[in-house]
């Protein structure tokens, strides 16, 4: 964006709830993504980031390549979520350093979650933005199609 001239503001992705709230000009909210399948996922947090977008009117878009289109999967709760080591949320220095929560407590971290397609408004690929027609899915089989004149798995 910097490159292109395009104005820009980079944040954390726990501020963005607070910068939108803060009266703050939020023309659009852009992420980045691993898995495309008619939902999407990524990194955690993003689910949170389209819910602001939705709350506060605000057109959340993600952006993937045409490699991170899964055909072979309908829908987002189709998608493996890896869940990453208990001892990143239970020792300080992401799971290196001393211990900082209760012994026995329960842990639950995962890497990734799923954002439905209906809080997204449109799928920037490399070769055109993927929008629906009419529903709150996306064609992405007829887009890869089209765009790629093979299918993409």
């Amino acid at each position: 964006l910097v490159h292109d001239s395009i104005p820009a503001t980079l944040i954390m992705d726990s501020t963005a709830a607070a910068l939108t709230r803060e009266n703050c000009v939020v023309n659009l909210l852009l992420v980045c993504l691993t898995k495309v399948a008619g939902d999407t996922a990524n990194k955690i947090g993003t689910y949170n980031l389209a819910i602001c977008a939705r709350y506060h009117n605000i057109p959340f878009y993600v952006a993937a390549p045409l490699t991170s289109i899964d055909l072979s999967l309908a829908f987002g709760q189709e998608i493996i979520i890896e869940e990453r080591s208990a001892k990143e949320l239970l020792y300080s220095r992401g799971g290196l350093g001393e211990q900082i929560a209760a012994s026995g407590i329960s842990v639950w971290n995962p890497a990734f979650d799923v954002t439905p397609a209906n809080l997204i408004n449109g799928i920037i690929t490399e070769k055109d933005v993927i929008t629906k027609m009419g529903t709150d899915a996306f064609d992405i089989k007829d887009f890869t199609l089209k765009v790629a004149g093979q299918s993409v798995v």
